[in-house]
């Protein structure tokens, strides 16, 4: 028997106001894979993020607001471990998301999605 203690993170869930266009952001820009979702009478996707753990996007009234007055490193933000950053770092921008890379000197940057939420990008065995 347990004693009752938490063994890892089994999914992260992030609040948008387009789910179509989270989506693209999701799926399209940051690669990430699509996974079944149940019907929760609200729109939203799911992704793999590997390892058994999920993104979950939730098309529900969001409590914050969409511009931040901090920078995203300081912010409330979720890290995804990524191969070839500068890649995607270059991906991001001509789509309209600049990045801000980050001031420890490790090979990270962080990028807001379309609703304003921090995604840093951290490089694989960095």
């Amino acid at each position: 028997m347990s004693d009752g203690v938490v063994r890892g993170v089994h999914h992260v869930s992030v609040v948008v106001s387009d789910p179509e266009g989270a989506r693209g952001f999701y799926a399209d820009l940051l690669g990430l894979t699509p996974l079944p979702r149940p019907d929760l009478e609200f729109p939203g996707y799911w992704f793999d993020l590997g390892d058994g753990r999920a993104l979950h996007l939730l098309a529900v009234p969001n409590p914050d607001p969409v511009e931040r007055g901090v920078a995203g490193g300081r912010d409330r933000h979720l890290a995804l471990i990524v191969e070839g950053l500068e890649a995607l770092l270059a991906r991001l921008e001509t789509a309209g998301f600049p990045a801000q890379r980050s001031r420890s000197g490790r090979a990270a940057a962080f990028v807001r999605d379309p609703d304003g939420n921090t995604i840093e990008l951290v490089e694989h065995d960095a």
